[in-house]
């Protein structure tokens, strides 16, 4: 699963082939994506601040995206707001892992899009280098219900 989600975000979200993200890990409470300093550098040397922001939110929205195909759930993942707190530089590679914030979080959103066709969810993640946290992030992210294909 791992390989099909990097290969989904190459090929949907090409920033993510751009910054050389790979996926680490993939589970039902969270996804962690991983990114080099080198593609993703700015001129002090550190990592871009637009990258950390892009990989956090890379993972939230992986998150909810792989959540929906494990519980054949089809759906448009979108983020609605967000917010990033930069806490410490970056100077190497860097990490991002999203969870759920509430274990009844995710059986509410779930329900909701099911019944309405739309749902929200806030996500949450860290974003760590070398396991020193560097980055807060919290994002809300709607789902709706992919429209039906039409008839042939």
């Amino acid at each position: 699963m791992l390989k099909n989600l990097e290969d989904y975000l190459y090929r949907n979200i090409p920033l993510s082939r751009a910054m050389c993200v790979s996926v680490l890990e993939i589970s039902e409470r969270s996804v962690l994506l991983g990114a080099p300093l080198a593609p993703n550098i700015n001129h002090q040397e550190t990592a871009f601040g637009g990258s950390l922001s892009t990989l956090a939110i890379l993972s939230a929205w992986s998150l909810v995206h792989t959540r929906l195909a494990s519980a054949d759930l089809p759906g448009r993942v979108v983020i609605q707001r967000n917010s990033f707190e930069y806490l410490e530089p970056v100077d190497g590679n860097f990490t991002a892992r999203a969870t759920l914030p509430e274990p009844g979080d995710w059986p509410r959103f779930a329900h909701m899009l099911a019944r309405r066709g739309k749902a929200r969810l806030t996500v949450q993640a860290v974003l760590e280098q070398d396991g020193r946290v560097c980055g807060l992030f919290s994002g809300e992210f709607v789902a709706l219900t992919a429209p039906a294909a039409p008839p042939i």
